[in-house]
């Protein structure tokens, strides 16, 4: 982010106080409680974006939450598998992770993506540290059953995804009692120590659920949820969402995405929200602020 779009002079300072105001009760409402942050898309791949990301984190510790960041690496992973010749191949959406792909995941996200994250965490001012799944046997998984759409009779063998078997959320707990910014790398293990690659939107939706979190956030690459016309719906409940999905609103990449948020929803995380990762500090705005940056899914 340039100097210039902090430059805060031409905003009056009784505005400054206003806008100051409006974030004492949800600082108020939201002290100690745990928010669970999918961070994806744009938000990690932009230097100014990340900058921005990283000081909201480090913002919102300070004011006193709890924030726990599960993130992704799709794009990362891609451009590491291209570099040794490999090229990606997806069934139904989910990416077939061979054992030589999946060296390739836990080296990128876990070594790179987790890593550079820690970093942009500390140098704003937060204290955060790397998990995988492995971690104080954060999240034990087996190998995904992926079943055919058209035939759910044929199974798809797409290697090393794995599905969640159990989160123990024990180690999170204890990072974040010594005021530490846990960075999940989404990992899991099976019994026989095997890796697997999990989705991270599943991932956070579940450790949302599992820390009884007051907010899960996924920062994304889209507004939010769009109606028919194209404009952004800022309130959703889940039988809302079955409608939209009914009707066509709502498909392709978002639904995998909101199935995760509806069971979080369901499950006692107050609320969602789906949030345009594009817009600087969109984080922020839509925890601190009566503004929507984004789709918010309450739990009823």
């Amino acid at each position: 982010m340039s100097s210039d779009d902090l430059d805060l002079s031409h905003i009056a300072p009784r505005d400054k106080a206003e806008i100051l105001a409006q974030a004492l009760p949800y600082i108020r409402r939201f002290h100690g409680k745990t928010l669970v942050i999918k961070y994806g898309g744009n938000a990690m791949t932009d230097p100014a974006l990340q900058a921005a990301f990283a000081e909201d984190v480090v913002l919102l510790k300070l004011v006193g939450m709890n924030p726990v960041v599960v993130h992704g690496g799709g794009p990362q992973i891609e451009t590491a598998l291209k570099r040794l010749g490999k090229s990606g191949e997806f069934i139904q959406g989910m990416r077939v992770t061979d054992a030589e792909t999946m060296e390739v995941v836990e080296w990128v996200l876990a070594g790179e993506v987790q890593q550079d994250i820690v970093g942009l965490i500390n140098q704003a001012g937060g204290k955060a540290v790397g998990l995988t799944g492995r971690d104080g046997g954060l999240i034990r998984a087996r190998k995904l059953k992926m079943l055919d759409l058209q035939d759910p009779s044929k199974e798809h063998d797409v290697g090393q995804v794995g599905e969640i078997v159990q989160i123990d959320p024990a180690v999170v707990r204890a990072l974040q009692d010594d005021q530490f910014i846990p960075v999940v790398s989404p990992i899991g293990f099976g019994e026989h120590n095997e890796s697997y690659n999990i989705n991270a939107d599943v991932v956070a939706a579940k450790l949302a659920t599992v820390l009884q979190a007051e907010k899960l956030v996924m920062l994304t690459n889209i507004k939010g949820v769009l109606n028919k016309s194209g404009e952004l719906i800022t309130e959703l409940t889940p039988r809302q969402i079955d409608d939209l999905v009914l009707d066509g609103t709502i498909s392709g990449g978002m639904l995998p995405k909101l199935a995760g948020a509806i069971d979080a929803a369901k499950s006692g995380v107050n609320a969602v929200h789906v949030v345009d990762g594009r817009v600087p500090h969109a984080m922020l705005l839509e925890i601190l602020t009566d503004q929507a940056y984004g789709t918010m899914i309450r739990s009823h």
